[in-house]
């Protein structure tokens, strides 16, 4: 296949069009290095330009004071599910956790791996198809820090805003809507982020962090393991993975220069969301949304049909019409569209009329 698909792969996702374009024209020399992004030395002063470019960027997009250092590691966001605990949750301490899908959850079992954690919501008797109230929240406030999950992607909620864990550290898993809009980053202790879904390709994760947070951290961890550490070596510890740090730059200047920021991203994603979930609606003989509607992803739209039969269906017609990667996760089935920054508002269009198209002859 030598034609681009519209791409709702929930991760490796979608990325921006020139942001894809300068890699190719930079792939084989980047300029002012003679050489890949691939082959130079990550201590060297090009690469040590592009890592304070893509740290600079993200402090810019989300207003982030230096209070807070800007991690660069390895690991994925399961990393950071024990990292989290080994680092935060102190000896006789307990932490919580809200619980709103399948990420949150496998969070939480590997919190328990280390420490004493305690669950202050869970979605799960509903089949996590929405997000709490503030109400609904049975919080610790002598716990060492929250976790939460802001978007779920396996199930498509979503949070449109921050818990109030009063005064209580909260640390965000918000991995699959990272940069989708803007965060008022003074109300956490921590956010991470693998970046294959808005900020980049797969092999980084961003970690925003509290420094002061950063001093819970043993002096006799593992150096990859603390974040202390990471931060003193200013994420140079070990050789980062450098040409995933050099497409979140591309990725956030995109985000900067070619969007505007991330209001304007927020209101586009917006747009694109509800395109689909009008559909839904306007079809709801045939298509039944997972998510509760006040607790919709914007991110991932994810929505079942009545048979196996029919859902095969519409996954074969949707392949002929270009549009891929549509299944939804195993252990959810139906459909899930993941409609990323990058996603094109075109993509989400001939999805919107495949829809349509398909609840007509169905």
């Amino acid at each position: 296949m030598d034609e681009r698909v519209f791409n709702f792969s929930a991760g490796p996702a979608v990325l921006p069009v020139p942001v894809l374009e300068q890699i190719r024209d930079e792939m084989l020399c980047l300029p002012g290095a003679g050489a890949s992004i691939m082959e130079i030395s990550h201590r060297g002063g090009p690469f040590t330009e592009i890592i304070h470019s893509a740290e600079a960027n993200l402090r810019k997009l989300l207003d982030i004071s230096d209070d807070y250092a800007v991690l660069f590691l390895q690991g994925g966001s399961r990393l950071q599910f024990s990292m989290v605990p080994i680092n935060l949750l102190g000896e006789g301490q307990s932490a919580d956790y809200i619980l709103t899908g399948s990420w949150g959850k496998k969070a939480m079992e590997e919190a328990q791996k280390e420490g004493q954690t305690r669950v202050a919501y869970t979605a799960k008797g509903s089949g996590f198809d929405h997000v709490p109230e503030q109400g609904d929240l049975d919080l610790d406030p002598q716990a060492a820090y929250c976790h939460y999950t802001c978007n779920e992607t396996i199930e498509g909620v979503q949070f449109n805003g921050e818990p109030d864990t009063g005064g209580v550290p909260l640390v965000c898993d918000a991995s699959s809507d990272f940069l989708h809009r803007k965060l008022d980053i003074s109300r956490y202790g921590m956010v991470y982020a693998c970046a294959q879904k808005n900020a980049g390709p797969s092999g980084v994760t961003i970690v925003i962090m509290r420094k002061d947070l950063a001093e819970r951290s043993d002096a006799n961890l593992p150096s990859y393991l603390s974040y202390a550490n990471h931060i003193k070596e200013e994420s140079l510890g070990n050789t980062p993975p450098t040409f995933a740090i050099y497409v979140v730059d591309l990725v956030t200047k995109w985000l900067l220069n070619d969007i505007g920021g991330l209001d304007k991203m927020f209101e586009q994603n917006k747009t694109k969301a509800l395109k689909l979930y009008d559909v839904i609606d306007a079809h709801s003989d045939l298509y039944k949304g997972h998510a509760q509607p006040s607790s919709r992803s914007v991110m991932n739209v994810t929505f079942n049909l009545p048979s196996d039969e029919l859902t095969s269906k519409f996954l074969g017609e949707a392949k002929k019409h270009k549009l891929e990667a549509l299944k939804g996760h195993r252990s959810v089935g139906g459909i899930r569209a993941s409609i990323y920054n990058a996603m094109p508002v075109e993509g989400v269009d001939a999805l919107a009329s495949f829809m349509k198209e398909f609840a007509k002859n169905a």
